[in-house]
Order: structure tokens, then C-alpha cells, then sequence
């Protein structure tokens, strides 16, 4: 893939092209459906319910054609629970067959010794079994009673049926890192790999963010693990910011919304990143002229993204080469500027920031999709104001059908 062709410097590294974005994401996160049958309190996108405006099968079936012209080498599918849909698995095979790898993320509720096998017999899918917690009891708070079960009878049949390294994805908390080599133990036991994710203070999780992120001292504890572990566990980009502690960390190493990543939600909306679902990080819609590939090309958003930013207070950090500020999901959400530290700045000017906001009203996520709120209104296309306070809890709102299974639904505890 080549570099945009705007007037800018001659890149000298592959991290210069990466910074000034690519013709087509390296890795692109698409949601499906807000469609699921947990409530995790941490959720990024805020799921439980479908919405009823979500892209149809057909137009799912454009988009990666479009991808294949674009030569985008795989999907990041997630959610909700993207195997909801009842055209989840022939999307997956739609885009396997049309070169267009798929990486989906699930609690394992649909994953039988059926679908285990079907999975393990397709060479460009990888799957990713969420679990928070190495026991039920830490897990279970976080993503619901039974959840661990479900989760763990999802690896034994992907085990079974052969599937090699797939991945168990978990987003580090105060609650289980003490618990990294326990999960660490359980990936070697199923034959599958350890992915360690960051905590954002997105969707659900930004009601519970100061309960839930990794201390100060944590902080400290999962980087020194993860630099003992190397290669044995991936983490993407996820952490950063904790290259300020001395050695980079694998990965980008950089903030990649709108330049090698993007995400694209269930009505078809294109925001810079997975992590910042709000107006201001919108782009635009695939249902507008142009389709994704415009969006990607065309977005006054992205092309700001892309051009030399400014590193603000922290560029007389002599650490800023390694973290390059931090995450701008997090710094948003918990509203802080987005050219000022990471709230979990592993030198403590995210703390001095923080304290510094004082009570200052905080942005919400734009949707809220959780089983128990108001559906989702129509977004403008303009400017939306953010609506500021905490959710109001609607008991009488019906949920979708999609989202009425219970949370042990193709959950046989009897192995059958």
C-alpha cells in the first residue's frame, strides 16, 4: 500500500508511512450488530440491543467487496456479539472467499463442536474467546453470571476440533491483573494465545473507568510482565504508553485512529477509532456516495488525523518518542486534552491532569445500546451536542429478539 499522496516530508521509516496514513487501514474493527446477549460493565460499544437500522446482508457483502479492491488484508469483526446475526457465518465465508481475512472476537456463546470444526477448517479465520477474569468469580462480575463457563466450553471445543492459537482476550483490570499467569497458564493448557488489551474508559466502561483501570503500581507490574514474556503474548497497541518505562513494547507504537485503523458500527458509521465512539471522531457513513473507500480517502477528519500533530505539554517529556502522548480514546473520555498526557501516564502528569479537570462534566459515549435504555434516535449529520450525565435506566423499553437469548443459550453443561 502506498502513502496518501498529499505534500508532506519523505518518509524515512516504516513508522513515518504508518503515522501519515496508508491508502487502505492495515486492520479494519467492523461491529456488526450491538446486538448481545451479556451486559458487560466494561463494554466499549455500550451493547445489548440491535438496532434496527444495522447494515443488511447485502450491503455487509458490498463492503467487503469493497475491501477486496482495497486490498485490505483482514477484518477485525466484533460487537455486541457479532455470531447474533443469522448471517454471521456466511459474512465470514463471504469474505474468506473474497480474500479478505477474519479476526471476530466472541464470549463463545454460539461456538459448538459444530461450529468449532467449521472454524478449524478455514485457514483465514482466527477467533478470539473474551474472558476478564481466570476464575469465574472475577470474571463473572465483570461480564455476567455463567459467562466464564461459556467462555471455557468455547476453547475446550475449539481445542477439540484442532484450531491452533486461537487467541483468549482480555482487558487488563485492577481485578485481574494478579491473575496474569493464571490466564497465561490456561492459554497453554487449550493450545491457544494470550492477548492482553487496554482498559478504555469507552462505552459502559466510562461509568466505571476509576473502579475498574490497573493502579499506578499495576501499571508497572503488567510492563515488567509483558517484558518477560516477549513474543509469547500479543497486546497490538494497546500499551504504549507504558513504553515510557525504558523498552518499547511490540507493536505500532503509535496511535493509529484514522491512519492504519478505523471502525466501522453496525449502521454503517466510520469513526477514527474502535475506542472513540463519539460525533467527534465520526467520519462519515458507507451508505454515502463514495462507500467506505471515500470515507477513508475523502474524511476532513482523517486527513487532520494524518498531518504532523502537535505534541502539546508533553513533547518536553523525554520519553514523548515512546509513548507519543498516549491514547487519545482515554484522554478524551475522562476529558483531558487530547494533546495533554494519558490519564495513566506512567510518569503521574495524567494524575496532576486529572485532578487539575476537577468536576468538570465528562463526555458520553454518542450511543448507548445497553438492554435497559431508550433505542437509539437518529444521529443528524451535523454537530450534536454531547448530552452530559449518567444514563437513565428505561425498564419499559422492549429489547430486540436478537438480544432476548439468555447468556447460556447453545450452552450445553453436560458437554453434549
Amino acid at each position: 500500500m502506498s502513502v496518501l499522496e498529499t505534500a508532506r516530508p519523505r518518509p524515512t521509516r516504516l513508522v513515518d508511512h504508518f503515522e501519515y496514513g496508508l491508502d487502505a487501514p492495515i486492520c479494519l474493527t467492523w461491529e456488526l450488530t450491538y446486538a448481545c446477549n451479556l451486559s458487560c460493565i466494561h463494554c466499549l460499544s455500550a451493547s445489548g440491543r440491535r438496532d434496527p437500522r444495522e447494515l443488511s446482508t447485502a450491503e455487509c457483502r458490498a463492503i467487503i467487496d469493497e475491501l477486496e479492491r482495497m486490498q485490505v488484508f483482514y477484518v477485525n469483526i466484533g460487537g455486541g456479539e457479532p455470531t447474533v446475526r443469522s448471517d454471521f457465518w456466511d459474512l465470514v465465508d463471504y469474505a474468506t472467499a473474497h480474500h479478505v481475512g477474519v479476526k471476530f472476537s466472541t464470549n463463545g456463546v454460539k461456538i459448538t463442536p459444530e461450529i468449532a470444526a467449521r472454524l478449524a477448517a478455514n485457514d483465514y479465520v482466527d477467533v478470539q474467546i473474551s474472558l476478564d477474569g481466570a476464575t469465574a468469580e472475577v470474571n463473572d462480575a465483570i461480564r455476567g453470571g455463567k459467562s466464564y463457563d461459556m467462555a471455557i466450553r468455547a476453547m475446550e471445543n475449539l481445542s477439540a476440533a484442532g484450531m491452533k492459537n486461537f487467541k483468549i482476550s482480555v482487558v487488563c483490570t485492577r481485578q485481574n491483573i494478579p491473575q496474569l499467569d493464571e490466564f497465561k497458564a490456561l492459554a497453554d493448557r487449550y493450545g491457544a494465545q494470550l492477548r492482553l488489551t487496554r482498559l478504555r474508559p469507552s462505552g459502559r466502561a466510562v461509568d466505571v473507568w476509576d473502579q475498574l483501570h490497573p493502579t499506578r503500581e499495576q501499571q508497572r507490574e503488567l510492563y515488567d510482565w509483558l517484558v518477560a514474556h516477549g513474543d509469547g503474548v500479543l497486546t497490538g497497541d494497546s500499551f504504549f504508553h507504558l513504553s515510557a518505562y525504558g523498552e518499547s513494547l511490540p507493536g505500532l507504537n503509535l496511535c493509529g485512529a484514522g491512519r492504519v485503523v478505523c471502525l466501522i458500527d453496525p449502521v454503517g458509521d466510520v469513526y477514527a477509532c474502535p475506542f472513540a465512539i463519539h460525533d467527534e471522531f465520526l467520519a462519515g457513513n458507507v451508505r454515502e456516495p463514495g462507500g467506505f473507500a471515500g470515507v477513508w480517502r475523502d474524511s476532513e477528519l482523517f486527513a487532520r488525523l494524518r498531518s504532523p500533530q502537535a505534541g502539546g505539554a508533553c513533547t518536553s517529556c523525554q520519553f514523548f518518542d515512546s509513548c507519543k502522548g498516549g491514547c487519545m480514546a482515554a484522554k478524551f473520555f475522562t476529558g483531558l486534552p487530547l494533546d495533554g498526557p494519558d490519564p495513566e501516564c506512567v510518569r503521574g502528569f495524567g494524575e496532576e491532569a486529572l485532578r487539575a479537570r476537577g468536576g468538570a462534566a465528562l463526555p458520553k459515549p454518542s450511543g448507548d445500546h445497553s438492554h435497559r435504555t431508550s433505542p437509539p434516535r437518529p444521529r443528524s449529520r451535523g454537530p450534536v451536542p454531547v448530552t452530559i450525565g449518567r444514563r437513565r435506566e428505561d425498564v419499559s423499553a422492549p429489547p430486540v429478539s436478537a438480544c432476548q437469548e439468555s447468556p447460556l443459550a447453545g450452552f450445553d453443561p453436560r458437554g453434549g
